[in-house]
């Protein structure tokens, strides 16, 4: 039986302003990553057209994902960074996948039911597509493992239904090209072409939320500032945002279970405990009966004292564009090499002339 060669995919869209929970939940996991991993990071800014097709600044949005993975310490020289847009096998293997998808396996995406919401009838094809182009962007290059969040874990499962139904109709053909490995996919044998791509969980994913509500996640499209934290606001913001953060009267509990049906304060908790690389039960242990008006500038400033670093990385990259569209076509055109070979070779196991 043989072994795919280990290799680790991920990408941002170029949204809106990346936030504390875009960092917390992504970024600065893909920077742990890199030790002992081969990586591939990537700005999807093709999937950024299902959120909104039309964008005032797209190279602006592209730059500043760029500059974010750059300033967090991801290193494009021993890994690739680059835009999605800027590798046209994407959307090729992409289409290929659309043909072997079944439309039952998407009707089960909740994320499309979520996104589109009550008018589905007018969200774009590219919306309800956009699993199978993110199958595309992991299998292009083979990857085994995806650092996920929850709200990707379905499609992380598509990706792996994709790869079998296409290993499995064109069993014959992998053979016949010799393109393929020997695998074990449960108890079964395998004479796979695509691997089946492994979730990357490297412990508990911090679940930030909104500091104007507990109970919904930070987001760019939020219509209040003061719910997210941005990855390039100053001191002076960061400390108004935590300071106006949503709390309740009572003070910090001494223990986890005092979190219960306290959505704010376990937010703040979580955000200290993410930042300082500690538990919550470790955070409650310092500062349980404390009242929040000892906790907020304690948590004022770790937070500055930790994304300041990156924030100012971040400002002196985007005022040198130049530098980081080099890195980026630095990046697209290793990408584009190893793509390419995928997908000489998925063109000659369908049989297309070339």
């Amino acid at each position: 039986m043989g072994e795919f060669r280990p290799l680790v995919f991920s990408g941002v869209q170029p949204t809106g302003n990346l936030h504390l929970g875009n960092y917390l939940g992504a970024i600065r996991k893909f920077v742990a990553l890199q030790d002992g991993n081969d990586c591939i990071y990537c700005v999807v800014d093709m999937h950024a057209l299902t959120a909104q097709l039309v964008h005032e600044d797209m190279p602006g949005q592209i730059r500043s994902i760029a500059a974010a993975f750059l300033a967090a310490g991801i290193d494009p020289v021993k890994h690739i960074v680059f835009n999605q847009s800027a590798v046209p096998q994407h959307a090729e293997l992409a289409w290929i996948f659309n043909c072997v998808a079944r439309i039952g396996w998407m009707n089960r995406m909740t994320q499309f039911k979520d996104k589109a919401g009550k008018d589905r009838e007018n969200a774009s094809l590219g919306l309800y597509a956009y699993p199978s182009l993110m199958a595309a962007d992991i299998l292009v290059y083979r990857a085994t493992h995806v650092p996920v969040g929850d709200d990707q874990k379905q499609h992380l499962e598509l990706a792996r239904d994709i790869a079998m139904k296409f290993n499995m109709d064109f069993a014959d053909h992998i053979r016949r090209t010799g393109t393929g490995i020997d695998i074990t996919v449960g108890e079964e044998p395998v004479h796979a072409y695509f691997p089946m791509v492994e979730p990357l969980i490297e412990g508990p994913a911090p679940r930030v939320m909104s500091l104007r509500d507990g109970t919904k996640k930070m987001s760019k499209s939020d219509a209040s500032d003061l719910s997210r934290i941005n990855l390039m606001d100053d001191e002076d913001a960061i400390a108004k945002k935590i300071r106006k953060a949503k709390t309740d009267p009572e003070g910090l509990p001494g223990d986890i279970a005092g979190l219960a049906g306290r959505p704010e304060a376990d937010n703040l908790v979580g955000i200290y405990a993410a930042l300082a690389d500690r538990t919550k039960p470790e955070i409650l242990s310092e500062f349980g009966g404390q009242q929040f008006s000892v906790f907020k500038p304690a948590l004022i400033e770790l937070a500055i004292a930790t994304l300041a670093p990156v924030t100012g990385e971040m400002r002196r990259l985007m005022a040198d564009p130049g530098h980081i569209d080099a890195v980026l076509r630095d990046g697209s055109a290793r990408a584009r090499e190893r793509a390419e070979k995928t997908m000489k070779e998925v063109r000659d196991i369908i049989g297309f002339l070339q």
